[in-house]
């Protein structure tokens, strides 16, 4: 496994930020526009501020049949399909159990990389690192919440859809490291496009939901523009750069993260008070991705035995 650099590290802080801050964007713009407006209008704001980002830097995209096979997928697998989910699944259940379900994604994260990326093989170090992040937000969000998953039969299908979301994110972080050579850039900017195009048609067209959007407040459409710019287009080339220079496990830990970045936020803009167990959950997490990504100890290969010329008459191997 390759050894993380305290870069990537800093970009997996950046992107925990991003996109741990979108839920924030994300509360402030449904609250008055269509959910699913919100989430097309962000995309398409991500792949024009991307679009525009590749014709200042005089960059193109990737023109083979098997880059776009890639871009369409992963805007498919890592954009469209998954907001839709986890958008639909949220209106019967709450953010904690939703955060439960997305926490496994690291989890199916593993098991297709072991199987696509040959880099990238399961160990049992990885899934005890892996399991102990996944109890430390376990932690964070209560027994209590693990109790409410196992109840409700109304709320399966949300249930349901929310891990599908999780599964889409795990499948898309393998398909963005087995992807042809390409710039971060370029790959962000196709993919959010694609991602916008297939949004098109769920867009609430001449709906009651659309006509209100334009009368939201301007806090609303300030957070969408957040959420294009920020969350979605700088986010995404950060992804698929770190995808790309230390793979899809290890980036895969954002959704221990997050949830822990979300509990810090609270607590330093909201005037929330610590908790223990937010304490707990963070040493949880941090001991989990220590132990993921901790190097084995290397052994020094044994020299070989000198040969020593023999004095008399050799003899060959077959005799």
């Amino acid at each position: 496994m390759k050894r993380i650099a305290w870069l990537d590290w800093a970009l997996l802080l950046a992107l925990v930020a991003m996109w741990g801050t979108a839920f924030t964007w994300t509360k402030v713009a449904v609250d008055a526009m269509a959910p699913a407006l919100v989430v097309g209008a962000r995309l398409v704001i991500g792949a024009l501020v991307l679009l525009c980002a590749l014709a200042l830097l005089q960059r193109g995209l990737g023109r083979t049949r098997r880059h776009w096979f890639f871009y369409i997928t992963i805007g498919l697998v890592g954009n469209a399909v998954p907001f839709l989910l986890i958008s639909w699944g949220q209106q019967a259940i709450d953010s904690g159990q939703a955060g439960i379900l997305m926490t496994v994604m690291p989890l199916f994260t593993l098991v297709f990389a072991h199987y696509l990326l040959p880099d990238e093989p399961l160990s049992a170090r990885r899934i005890v690192g892996f399991l102990l992040g996944f109890t430390g937000i376990v932690v964070l969000l209560g027994p209590e919440s693990l109790v409410m998953m196992t109840q409700g039969e109304s709320t399966l299908l949300a249930k349901l859809a929310v891990l599908a979301g999780a599964v889409c994110y795990a499948a898309a972080a393998v398909l963005a490291k087995l992807r042809p050579r390409d710039d971060a850039t370029g790959t962000a900017a196709a993919t959010t496009l694609v991602g916008a195009v297939l949004l098109l048609p769920w867009l609430p067209w001449g709906s009651g939901a659309s006509d209100a959007a334009w009368r939201a407040p301007t806090e609303a459409w300030l957070a969408v523009l957040m959420l294009g710019v920020f969350s979605t287009a700088i986010a995404a080339v950060v992804y698929f750069k770190l995808i790309e220079r230390v793979g899809a496990g290890f980036v895969a830990q954002l959704n221990y993260l997050i949830p822990l970045w979300a509990v810090v936020i609270g607590i330093l803009f909201l005037g929330e008070q610590p908790e223990l167990m937010h304490g707990v959950a963070l040493l949880l997490v941090f001991c989990g991705l220590y132990v993921a990504h901790r190097r084995s100890p290397t052994t020094t290969p044994m020299r070989p035995a000198p040969v020593i010329a023999a004095t008399g008459p050799t003899r060959g191997r077959g005799n």
